[in-house]
């Protein structure tokens, strides 16, 4: 068993860690089909023994070789950490700096198997956002993490550590670019990280859509039960709904996000009928298809009349549809992830078909009154790319479907408030949003009763600027005078108001152009730069998919300072900020690339 003194060592060379077959107890990630050349097949080699000294190129080349024909990717399963992964307190971890330590906590969250949705692959959510590519750059962060003094900052880009550059104490500890990932940011928390926001946007849509706030009685159907989607029958159960969502049941019904589950279609609308009858609080798993659901339920209502949902959306990864995003209704789960590896033209192909089956389906309820809404997932985007009839426009942007998005026609208003997520709520708010408040106030009192707690002790509430900045002061105030045992990280979320671009979600039909631009992203990452974050990320991904979206998160460690609180107390004059020289020893630590200088090996590791 690894110890957090060990992992802050560095990537054991000498002796090797024995090698070691991956964990088959545990869930895995689809196997990739890259489709590689010979040549890049070589390059993959290269790129990941770079990180090695060439009297190792010889051992590692023909296992990472493997790796990549049996999996697709190369993760180094041998240097696996024997760590128990979980979000250990800081004051545990041997870090130099309290901030650095505060990045590896999230870290380590964010890989804990009860958060991580494949762990072995580094996979945190979304089936392919990985928080580092291989567990060589996962050994190398955390040691540049460990080893960081107060005025350095690490700098990294998809997941590879550059290395630690002088900087300043006022500067960020880390800056994150990343193109390839999901995880961007570190600060992923688990279902109950969109918990609340799923809450609140099931609660406004009842109250646009429905004409009320009582949800007793209503049947919200969606699919999807990974981390990001996992959220949903548990903000169902609060807001008094019906949430009937699939795969991934068995987890979340054990970490009591699921208050019952079944597979049998017919006890599904048995179960339906009588809650909606009796008015009954319930989150229900189905463990099936969700086609097969939806087509269940276009039957009912053509043989009864009754409609058996008021409202409509879906939470899978759609973003990624072809590798474990989203399974096709013709096939089994089994079947799927071996098709898409062994046939991934023909499981495109059925991806497709299931898309249009199910797009079919949620049109026929529509026209009988169900809302349906683009939850954000790019669900409307890739059915469109299949064929599906969603009514897509190609206009100005190409973003215009038959049902809006989420954000466009339930939250928009409130973001327009500056109303986003945050960690707490004040008393004290403006008339506008006052609903939202109350809302959360709702919100509290019943999330207590509710077990909502995977990996870390983490919430997400939300508030207004003058909110959030006042309960930030709070949390650092509780931190300084010992009301708190440790210090609080705080981040931003997905439904920030600014920290996201995406022209099928955050930014969608916005008809004057500018519905493509980064502009929010990148400009918040400048900013929360200079002005005092921990760490900062400009990185894609974020449940939209790849060259869809631009996020720009950012970390921030509220640890009872007057450093801290002028973060975030509006007062940036020049005279009061701490800031000193360089480090006066400026030299740089660099991941330095370990070349192949005998290229023969990689020659008899592809052969092998």
């Amino acid at each position: 068993m690894s110890s957090l003194k060990e992992i802050c060592e560095g990537l054991p060379l000498d002796p090797l860690p024995p090698r070691r077959a991956r964990d088959e107890t545990v869930p895995h990630a689809p196997v990739r089909t890259p489709n590689l050349s010979v040549e890049e097949e070589r390059l993959a080699l290269q790129n990941a023994l770079r990180y090695f000294p060439s009297s190792l190129h010889g051992t590692l080349a023909e296992e990472f070789a493997e790796e990549l024909r049996n999996y697709g990717h190369i993760y180094m399963y041998r240097f696996l950490p024997q760590l128990e992964m979980r979000a250990f307190p800081i004051d545990e971890i041997p870090a130099r700096t309290r901030q650095a330590a505060a990045i590896i906590h999230m870290i380590l969250n964010n890989l804990d198997p009860h958060v991580a949705q494949f762990p072995q692959e580094l996979v945190t959510y979304g089936g392919n956002g990985q928080v580092f590519s291989n567990w060589a750059q996962f050994w190398l962060v955390i040691k540049y993490l460990c080893d960081m003094s107060d005025d350095q900052t690490l700098v990294m880009y998809s997941g590879h550590p550059v290395g630690l550059f002088p900087s300043s104490t006022s500067a960020p500890r880390l800056v994150i670019t990343n193109g390839m990932m999901t995880a961007g940011s570190y600060c992923y928390i688990g279902p109950q990280g969109i918990v609340h926001g799923t809450t609140l946007t099931i609660l406004n849509a009842a109250r646009k859509q429905l004409g009320t706030s009582d949800m007793s009685g209503k049947v919200f159907v969606t699919s999807g039960l990974g981390g990001m989607s996992g959220a949903q029958p548990k903000a169902a159960t609060i807001c008094r709904c019906v949430g009937v969502s699939r795969e991934a049941l068995e987890k979340r019904y054990n970490q009591g996000w699921l208050m019952q589950i079944s597979d049998n279609l017919d006890e599904i609308i048995s179960i339906i009928r009588k809650a909606r009858r009796n008015k009954l609080i319930l989150s229900l798993g189905y463990h099936g298809n969700v086609v097969d659901l939806w087509e269940r339920l276009v039957h009912e209502s053509d043989t009864t009349g009754d409609l058996l949902v008021d409202i409509g959306s879906d939470q899978t990864s759609c973003h990624n549809p072809f590798l474990g995003g989203y399974y096709p209704v013709q096939l089994s789960y089994e079947e799927s992830r071996i098709m898409m590896h062994e046939n991934p033209t023909q499981f495109k192909n059925l991806v497709k078909e299931s898309l249009c089956r199910q797009v079919t389906a949620i049109n026929r309820l529509a026209n009988k009154g169900m809302y349906f809404f683009d939850y954000g997932n790019a669900f409307l985007l890739e059915a469109s790319r299949s064929g599906a009839d969603v009514g897509r426009s190609e206009g100005l942007t190409g973003t215009t479907f038959r049902y809006p998005s989420y954000v466009q026609d339930i939250m928009g208003d409130i973001f327009s408030l500056g109303f986003g997520p945050f960690r707490w709520v004040c008393t004290s708010v403006p008339e506008g949003i006052k609903q939202q408040y109350q809302d959360n106030i709702h919100w509290i009192k019943e999330a207590n009763e509710n077990k909502l707690v995977v990996g870390s002790q983490a919430r997400i509430l939300y508030s207004d600027q003058m909110g959030r900045i006042e309960i930030a002061k709070a949390f650092n105030s509780a931190v300084a005078d010992g009301k708190l045992k440790g210090p609080v990280v705080i981040s931003r979320d997905h439904h920030d108001v600014s920290g996201t671009d995406s022209p099928f979600r955050e930014t969608s039909n916005i008809y004057d152009g500018s519905a493509f631009c980064a502009d929010m992203a990148v400009h918040n990452v400048i900013g929360d730069a200079f002005r005092g974050a921990t760490w900062v990320a400009l990185h894609n991904g974020g449940g939209v998919g790849w060259g869809e979206v631009i996020n720009g998160g950012f970390g921030l460690v509220l640890d009872g300072s007057q450093v801290a609180r002028r973060c975030w107390s509006g007062n940036n004059k020049a005279e009061e900020t701490i800031c000193r020289t360089m480090n006066a020893n400026p030299k740089l630590k660099i991941t330095l690339p370990n070349h192949v200088e005998d290229e023969s090996i990689l020659d008899k590791a592809l052969k092998n």
